[in-house]
């Protein structure tokens, strides 16, 4: 009876081993029949006819084209979209605000600035963001990258709305014209920019200082001398910069990178606002003339264009004037890392170090004595201070 119990025990399984084999291959002869439609070009195989034939027109053209531009598309669905922008149809609204949008992905992206999620965080700086986009977009501030290259001069750009709006600049094509004055640009963000210039618009507005700006990126940089925020940090040295153009040209310091060339002379140089003062080397350009006796000059030296508007005092460069804002802000961002004491820039940072070092880098060139600034060792000079220099003084008054 054992016996008899195990062989039949054995016969059962046989059939179920049996059956499962039949269902895994009727399975299989299914699924190759649910595969049935194959492309003649690719080989790849479809369930249904119209699966095939929706997929024979990424070999062939674009077959739905717009009646509106004339432009054209392999799927009805993507001319249906598209069709939005000539009829200004936007089907999907905000229940909070009452905004429109043409797609149910915009609008889904606007709702998170009323519930104020943010999925999207920066593992740099924490800093977080409504889509996936603005994050990528977000860590080229930490790694200083700039995928997107101009073919004709070569400058980089973070972003390829960018460089389409940079290449216009060679192409000379100017859409986008102000209807007050009928200048022409490259971007629809310019012109609104710079209708702002007519209007006197100034939206954007500091909630420390009350300062204006007509652009919103302006007053994020701006913002940045209250808070002495750095973002912009270099990989290869450490250095941090207010904004990215900092940034981009400090990098050229480490690659030794020189993009803008003289066709002259071939020089090369890292900014192109440099490449411009060089020219007029060559060209013995003189635009500024002397009002008394017209003699003509290359530089304004005595130009100080870059002007306080707490309290209008002038400066030659714009890093000179950045300095000087800091007094009215009392933002101080340069740190000592022995003391912890803070200074408005590096230089007075350096300064301060030697107390701590004992150095004193500046030498009298007469007399040898050495001092911690370049201020105190010009003071020395003077001849009533430094005795050399009285004996020389006087050994050339007899002369």
């Amino acid at each position: 009876q054992l016996i008899s119990s195990d062989s039949s025990e054995d016969e059962n399984q046989d059939q179920e081993g049996s059956k499962s084999e039949d269902s895994g291959k009727k399975r299989h002869e299914k699924h190759k029949k649910q595969k049935q439609y194959s492309c003649k070009i690719c080989d790849k195989a479809f369930s249904q006819s119209s699966s095939l034939t929706t997929h024979m027109r990424t070999h062939t053209d674009k077959l739905f084209t717009c009646s509106a531009c004339g432009k054209s598309f392999r799927f009805k669905s993507n001319l249906l979209v598209h069709m939005k922008i000539h009829t200004g149809e936007k089907p999907f609204s905000c229940v909070t605000c009452g905004r429109s949008f043409r797609f149910k992905s915009n609008l889904l992206h606007h709702m998170m600035i009323h519930t104020g999620e943010k999925p999207f965080s920066c593992v740099t700086c924490e800093k977080s963001f409504i889509t996936k986009a603005k994050l990528l977009r977000h860590l080229m501030i930490h790694t200083g990258e700039r995928p997107f290259s101009c073919v004709t001069c070569g400058k980089s750009f973070p972003w390829k709305s960018q460089l389409v709006v940079h290449i216009k600049s060679h192409t000379g094509e100017k859409c986008f014209s102000c209807t007050s004055c009928e200048k022409r640009f490259t971007s629809k963000l310019n012109l609104t920019d710079h209708m702002r210039i007519h209007t006197g618009q100034k939206p954007f507005l500091c909630g420390t200082c009350g300062k204006g700006f007509y652009r919103k990126s302006i007053l994020t940089g701006h913002m940045r001398i209250h808070t002495g925020e750095m973002p912009f940090k270099c990989t290869s040295c450490g250095k941090s910069f207010r904004n990215s153009s900092c940034l981009y040209c400090h990098m050229k310091t480490h690659t030794d990178e020189k993009p803008y060339s003289c066709g002259t002379c071939g020089k090369s140089f890292r900014q192109k606002g440099n490449l411009t003062i060089h020219m007029k080397t060559h060209t013995d350009e003189k635009p500024f003339s002397c009002g008394t006796c017209g003699k003509s000059y290359k530089h304004k030296s005595s130009e100080k264009p870059f002007s306080c508007e707490t309290c209008g005092k002038s400066f030659k460069t714009k890093s000179e004037l950045r300095v000087h804002m800091m007094i009215h802000t009392d933002a101080k961002p340069v740190t000592c890392s022995t003391c912890g004491k803070r200074f408005r820039c590096k230089s007075e940072l350096l300064r301060h170090i030697t107390i701590h070092t004992g150095e004193n880098p500046f030498s009298c060139v007469h007399c040898g004595r050495s001092f911690r600034d370049k201020y105190q060792s010009l003071h020395h000079l003077t001849p009533d201070r430094c005795e050399t220099t009285s004996r020389f003084t006087d050994d050339i008054r007899r002369e």
